[in-house]
């Protein structure tokens, strides 16, 4: 017996603005493709006529370089549909939908997914732009302690007679470098029919098989899954990816794509190949494997405590702000930039230095962050 879908009540608030007449309906993938011709736009913000125009030196002069209105007014093209279906195949998941930002993706998908009368429990280390969503939404928040599950399933339990339930969480916590049990807040999500919303957003590209996150790596299928294009994939802009339900739902509702223009036809063209170059790349993920664990060796030789135990973010707490700022220009005059990461950032007393490791970290490079390590900590 499959566990009840957290989500069913979508198609009937879809179904209800529709009846209203208030249903946006998206452009068929058809119509975008067109005779060449298409209809003389008269509803787009290009005033000057620059977005219908290339970019300069843009591998496909057809694309025009600006969207020149939000996707619901003239601003869909071609590009957005083909670069969601090539995000969404990647993540196996039924669709999705662009964002100019992480920040707009977060606060759209949560704050119109919940609502007054919903229950959302947060982690406590939660990106602002969740928190911020959870705010906008109307609904009760319960912050749970970071990473803990076992709170997490209390106020699930605590919260039988709420209209919805849904706990909100990311699955690398970007400061910290830390994951939650994603395997078992998705098994409480399924026993207590409450839904799971997962910002991947520093997962994707690192974590996983074809670089497809921390949920993949655990066999884990949330119900609405968040990403960036603008970390491991090199990009700009973010998507919310789940069922076809979420993304109507989405289009119709998340005031941050609702009344956004429309991400940029080029970089959604960009999209495709770089999520196929994400997939495939595994040389990348090693060299990236290969510098953390060089990092994270002379951290340790050098006795300097790293937070984090896996994964490219490797925190190194330091407490007080100024002593953070301090160490963060000792490495500067090194010529190495790591940035000191303060409140409202962090909690009070927990400043860091969030150090970072990449695959373009090789060679020379790696050697003068290895030495630096070594002249401000040596």
């Amino acid at each position: 017996m499959s566990p009840p879908d957290p989500l069913r009540h979508l198609e009937a608030e879809l179904a209800k603005l529709a009846a209203d007449g208030l249903l946006r309906l998206e452009p068929r993938v058809e119509d975008l493709v067109g005779d060449g011709l298409g209809p003389v736009i008269a509803c787009s913000n290009d005033y000057l006529g620059y977005g219908a125009e290339p970019w300069p030196g843009a591998a496909n002069p057809a694309t025009p370089s600006g969207s020149g209105a939000s996707r619901l007014v003239s601003g869909e093209h071609l590009e957005h549909r083909l670069a969601e279906r090539a995000l969404a195949g990647w993540l196996g998941a039924d669709d999705a939908l662009l964002f100019s930002s992480g920040y707009a993706a977060n606060v759209g998908a949560v704050s119109a997914l919940t609502g007054p009368g919903d229950v959302v429990v947060s982690d406590a280390l939660n990106h602002a732009s969740l928190i911020d969503g959870c705010r906008l939404s109307g609904a009760t928040v319960v912050v749970a302690a970071h990473l803990d599950a076992g709170a997490i399933e209390r106020a699930l339990e605590a919260s039988r007679g709420a209209r919805r339930r849904w706990v909100v969480t990311e699955s690398y916590f970007s400061m910290d470098g830390d994951t939650p049990d994603l395997e078992r807040l998705r098994a409480a999500c399924s026993a207590l029919d409450a839904a799971l919303v997962v910002d991947e957003a520093h997962a994707l590209g690192v974590f996983g098989p074809a670089g497809a996150g921390r949920c993949a790596e655990h066999g884990v299928k949330p119900d609405v899954l968040i990403g960036t294009m603008g970390k491991a994939l090199g990009l700009q802009g973010a998507f919310v990816a789940g069922p076809a339900a979420v993304r109507s739902w989405l289009w119709n509702r998340a005031r941050s794509f609702v009344f956004s223009t429309g991400v940029s036809p080029v970089l959604a063209n960009a999209v495709s190949s770089r999520v196929a170059r994400t997939a495939g790349d595994e040389l990348g993920r090693a060299r990236l494997r290969a510098a953390e664990h060089a990092m994270r060796d002379e951290l340790r030789r050098l006795d300097v405590q790293v937070v984090s135990d896996d994964g490219p973010v490797l925190p190194v707490l330091v407490g007080d702000a100024r002593a953070a700022v301090d160490l963060s220009q000792r490495f500067f005059s090194y010529g190495v930039k790591v940035q000191a990461i303060r409140p409202p950032t962090v909690p009070l007393g927990s400043s860091r230095l969030r150090i970072t490791a990449t695959a373009a970290l090789t060679g020379d490079r790696l050697d003068r962050v290895l030495a630096a390590f070594g002249r401000v900590w040596g």
